[in-house]
Order: structure tokens, then sequence, then C-alpha cells
């Protein structure tokens, strides 16, 4: 058996063996093919790591290596920690360069290296957790290892506004002359002279059309009409893209993004007040800013605050981005006067600190925002800043929150809206068969190794389609009954209310303010077949959808009222398999759930039915046909973009006036001025 038959023979008895800790790295197997691999080990008390290389002829690994080898011949092990994460980076110390003479060490085939490593975390001598890596790197693909010169001829593409790509567009035939195309490097100078008095004009690639009735180049025909002159095309023939003939016009330069508004009327400031969604701003013009994540978990340090929409972030941060500057700002009310927050600063206790003396100080754990507001302005700002100590190696995990409260508020139940519901609000539910509270929809927020058990929940937001999930654990000793009831459980935890708020301000006292909640094969787990195999179960309800329709129902001071129609629950089932029905370690495997939102708004008023006009005469509608009379003067509107709107209204003017002199000197009005002026 071949060395690689027998590495990858072996590759599930490694993750079976990685299974003896009780903790895993994030990823625990990982197929290396470059130079450099690192994983994460979470909430581990391991204070070892050590480093093993397969056996070449048999393909084992030690099964309990906690030596501490952080290095072997050709890798190294290198690990960083951050808070309670442990960073492992594996990296190759040897090249990756194919043999040539008067160089050693190098690569004698392509396949360079096939190896298993295996990465282990120890407390003491006890493993707590193992990486299996597969090794399988190849010469040619690690070229920043590569040493030498390196030719190659890169084929230059000309600019296609200055050189067309088709350099003779008539050359059809490859190896062959064609006829009255004179570039044709193929014909002989003695062909060229049988046509050389008439060659092929126009881009088409010698396939020329005759020049369409609106070129002005035209020459008007016996039935041409009296106006052509005037609304002819003037345009060349080789001004064409087929080829790469394009048009050179004028671009407009972007503008670079920026937080600072432009100046306007009064200082910039807001004088009727914000509305929601609006950017708050500071007195001096700036957005009042709070770190958000955004992409790939990201944060942007300097994301605008949008008046009345919530913000829970959190965010990682080294010793310097975590550096307290706050609160030095004062934002603008919204009708012209300045809120200086209150703020309230405490200290995160950090009796003793491994890097005692040099410690970062102020360092910001937590803030928190709360904006007052009534009507369309902000009445205080409040804020709360954790702040502490820090070692300069480590990183944090900053946690801010803004939450705006009414001014009018006579309890610390916050509404939803006032009546219809804001966008990004949590959608208000309750029970109505009990004495319950009233509370919000949710749905999962996995952290840590997502899964269910200690999966957190977050409200579900008002107008916001959304999908979350996270991984349930399950016995191979239940039958699938079980299976399905334990699923359905699961789902139905996230919406154990019977009634959904109408509105954004809905009590619970008012009968006529709550929908009730629709459900849908809510017995799914019944009257089902038990499944024949082990580790097969068939109409497993696995997912939850949650359809909620939303009309406008009215509009307060022009801004729309939404309101909830319906609440509709149901499940999506699949036919769940165990991938590992005979080795599973615990006779435990996992099973995937996830449950996702929907908002469906409806026109509150049927549409307007088509007249008989719009059925028939389908001519005159823009959006089924290629001719929109509708559009005749598209070029003088805003819509039009091919030249600066002065222009555009100069030239139209322009060719308003010759039409109208068009008509003056037209043949039916000169027979008109003459019927006018005979005695």
């Amino acid at each position: 058996m071949s060395l690689r038959g027998i590495l990858w023979g072996l590759l599930w008895l490694f993750r079976a063996m990685a299974q003896d800790g009780d903790q895993d790295f994030q990823p625990s197997f990982i197929h290396m093919s470059g130079t450099m691999v690192t994983a994460s080990l979470t909430n581990s008390h391991a204070d070892t790591f050590s480093l093993a290389v397969a056996n070449n002829e048999t393909g084992l690994l030690p099964r309990s290596d906690c030596s501490g080898t952080n290095r072997t011949d050709d890798w190294s092990l290198q690990v960083r920690h951050q808070g309670n994460v442990s960073r492992v980076t594996v990296s190759l110390t040897r090249h990756l360069q194919l043999c040539v003479s008067n160089i050693t060490d190098c690569c004698v085939e392509a396949l360079c290296l096939l190896q298993s490593l295996q990465v282990s975390a120890c407390q003491g001598t006890k493993p707590m957790a193992r990486l299996l890596i597969q090794v399988e790197i190849y010469a040619n693909t690690s070229s920043g290892n590569l040493t030498g010169k390196i030719e190659e001829n890169a084929t230059v593409i000309p600019n296609q506004v200055f050189h067309p790509l088709g350099s003779c567009p008539c050359n059809l035939t490859a190896g062959a002359c064609d006829v009255q195309c004179c570039c044709d490097e193929d014909c002989t100078p003695e062909m060229k002279q049988l046509f050389e008095g008439s060659c092929f004009e126009g881009v088409f690639g010698g396939d020329v059309n005759l020049p369409f009735d609106q070129l002005c180049s035209v020459k008007p025909g016996i039935l041409a009409p009296d106006w052509f002159p005037f609304l002819c095309v003037q345009s060349p023939l080789n001004n064409s893209p087929f080829l790469g003939y394009f048009y050179d016009g004028s671009t407009s330069s972007s503008r670079p993004s920026s937080f600072k508004l432009p100046s306007q009327t009064t200082l910039g400031r807001p004088s009727n007040g914000y509305k929601q969604g609006d950017a708050i701003l500071t007195v001096h013009n700036d957005y009042f800013t709070v770190p958000q994540p955004f992409i790939a978990g990201n944060c942007a340090r300097n994301a605008p605050v949008s008046f009345l929409r919530n913000i829970e972030a959190e965010c990682m941060a080294t010793c310097k981005e975590a550096e307290s500057i706050m609160p030095n700002i004062t934002i603008n009310s919204g009708v012209g006067d300045n809120i200086k927050p209150e703020v309230i600063y405490e200290e995160r206790s950090s009796a003793s600190l491994p890097c005692a003396g040099r410690e970062c100080r102020n360092v910001s754990f937590a803030e928190d925002y709360i904006v007052v507001w009534e009507g369309k302005r902000i009445k205080e700002l409040k804020i709360k800043v954790l702040y502490g100590r820090m070692c300069p190696e480590e990183m944090i995990t900053q946690k801010f929150t803004v939450t705006f409260v009414s001014a009018n508020a006579t309890s610390m139940e916050e509404f939803s809206g006032n009546p219809g519901y804001q966008l990004g609000k949590p959608v208000r539910a309750t029970n109505l068969t009990s004495s319950a509270p009233v509370t919000t929809l949710k749905l999962w927020k996995p952290v840590g190794e997502n899964l269910c058990s200690s999966a957190n929940v977050t409200p579900l937001l008002f107008g916001f389609n959304s999908i979350s999930g996270c991984i349930m654990e399950v016995s191979l000793a239940d039958n699938c009954t079980q299976l399905r009831e334990d699923v359905a459980a699961r789902l139905n935890s996230l919406v154990q209310v019977s009634h959904v708020g109408k509105r954004g301000n809905a009590r619970r006292n008012i009968s006529d303010d709550w929908v009730e909640v629709l459900r849908l094969n809510a017995s799914s787990s019944t009257n089902t077949s038990e499944g024949s195999l082990r580790g097969i179960c068939p109409d497993v309800p696995a997912h939850l959808n949650i359809q909620i329709i939303t009309a406008d129902v009215g509009a307060i001071e022009g801004i729309p009222q939404e309101e909830i129609l319906g609440v509709q629950l149901s499940f999506s089932t699949i036919t769940w398999q165990v991938r590992c029905a005979l080795a599973c370690p615990e006779n435990v495997t996992s099973l995937p759930i996830s449950a996702a939102v929907q908002f469906i708004k409806v026109p509150a008023q049927p549409p307007v039915p088509k007249t008989r006009f719009q059925i028939n005469y389908t001519e005159y509608d823009c959006r089924r046909n290629d001719v929109c009379w509708p559009e005749l003067f598209y070029p003088m509107t805003r819509y039009y973009t091919g030249e600066p709107y002065s222009h555009t209204l100069a030239k139209g003017l322009v060719l308003v006036f010759f039409v109208l002199l068009a008509v003056v000197l037209s043949g039916p009005w000169n027979g008109i001025l003459c019927l006018w002026n005979k005695p």
C-alpha cells in the first residue's frame, strides 16, 4: 500500500482519537496545501502544546503527546494567547523549490510533502484537545518560496478607447485572402491590385450594412419628409463598439466617502428635527459614531448612529484600539440645541495582572449610551463607561449598546412604535391565555460551539428578514418519534406566545391590539413512520418558518404607520441520516436546525385595475415594447446622463427653434400665407 493510501486510510482513526478530550480545536481537522495554517482553542486550561509528525512507514501518531515539543525537522509550532482563546500556528521551515543544479534541500518531485501532523493541547500530562493536519504540498503551488529568474510572455491588451481590438475587421477567413479586404495580410500585392479601388469600409468584419435612413450623410430620397435635415442622426459608420471602438466621453470623478458633512446653511444643523433612520449629528457638523460590526465580523470604529435605532455590538480590540477617549462629545438635539452627555465612569477591578508594570490603563471594556427622545428631538444623553487595565499582548471584547428611551415612558416597558411599528424594533408578543407579561418573539444568537443548549436568544426585529440556527445534540439511543418531539419542542421554544401585537404600542389589557398566531403542521411529530434503519429518520421538522404579514394603514405627520395583520408558523421537514451510524463517539451525533423570518407587505388597498385602453393598446406600454413614444423627449430629461444637463437643454432649445423654422418654411405653411395675403 502507498504512503498516500496509508495516510488517508487512517484519517477517521485520527479523528476518533481526537475525541478523547472534552474540548476541540476550531477547526479540528485541516487539509494543508500552503506553508502555514492556524487554528483556535477556546475556554482552554491547557498549559503545554506539542507538535508531532506521523511515522512515514506506519502512518501512526502518538496517542498522548504532552512533551511540549514545538519544533521538528521541517515544522515549527507557535502559540499565542488572547484572553481565553489560544491560537496555534504551524509553519513549514524548509524550502519548496524544485531541484536544479547547485541547490540542496530541495523538492525532487512536484508532490513535495505528504505528511500527517498532530498538535496536542495538554494540562500537565492529560491531553485536552488535538488538532489533525493532513499536509499535501506541491512545489509549484508555493511560488512565494521560489527563487531564481522566472520569464514569461504577457499579452498586453491595448486601451480600447484609442486602439481597437479588431485591427482588420474584414479579415474573416484565416490563412486566405478575403476579397475587397485591403488590410488582410494574407493578400499578396498582386491580389490587392484587383480590388484596390473598392475596399470595404466600416467595422462589421466585412459584412457591411447599408447606412440606415436616419443618417444625415444619406441623401434624402424622393419621399423624404420636409423635417429630415433637422432631425437626422450625425454618426460616423466606424463609431461602433462591436470590435472595440468606443466613444471617449467625459467622466465624472467619484466623490470620496467621508463622515464629514458638506457645509449647509446655518452651520448645517437640522432645524426640523430627526426622523427615524436619520444620522445624529454633533455640534461640529460630524456624525455621532459608535463602533459597530460589519464585513467578516470586523468593527468600524466610526459608524454613524441612526435616530430611534438601537445598537448592540461586540468588537475585538487591541490595547491601542481599546483606549478610552470618550466621551468628549456634544450632540445636536435636532432643533438647534446642544446636548452635553451625562457620563458615569465605573472601574473594572483587575487585582493582579501577569504584566504588572506594562499594562494598558484606561481601557474601555463597555460603553452604554441611553438617548432620551421626545417627538423629533433628543432631550438627554446618558453614557456609562466601564474601564480598567489589560496586558498589551491581549485582545478584549468590547461591548457597545445604544438604547433610545421615550421621554414619556412611565415605566421600564419600552414600546416598539407609537402607534405603528418602527423599523428595527422588537416584535411585541404575549400569551393571553395566562398572566405572563408582554415579551417579544425570539431568534437564536449562537455563541461558542454553536450548540442549541448554550445558544442565547435575541429579539426578532420588525421589518428585517433573517435566519438563524444552531446545532442540536442527538442521542442515537432515541427513536425517531422522540427525535421529532425534541426538535419540535426546541423550535417551539422560540415562539412561546399565543398572540402578537398589531401595533408597536400594543397593550396587554386591550384585546383588539393583538392578533393570534396561526400554527400549521403543529403535530408534525405524530402519525409518521418510525424508520426501519438505525440512524435514519424521515419527516424531522428541522426548519421553522415564521411569516409575518404587514401593511401600511395610514400616516401620521407624513410618516407611514405599519401594522401586523397576521402571523403564521409552519415546519419544513427533512430526512435525517447519521453519517457515523456505526462509529459515533459516545453514541451521540448532531442535527442542525434553523428558523427563518419573512415579512410580507401587502397593499392596504387593492391595485387600480387596468383600463380597456391599457389592455388592448399595448404598443404604448414602455415596459412591453422596444419603441416607447412617451420617452421621445428622454434626452431633455434629468435621467439622461450622456452629457451635462445645461448642454442638453441648450441643444434642445436650438432644435425647437429649427423645428419651428422648418414648419414656417414648409410647403403647407407657404400655401396658408398665400391664401392669407391673396386680395
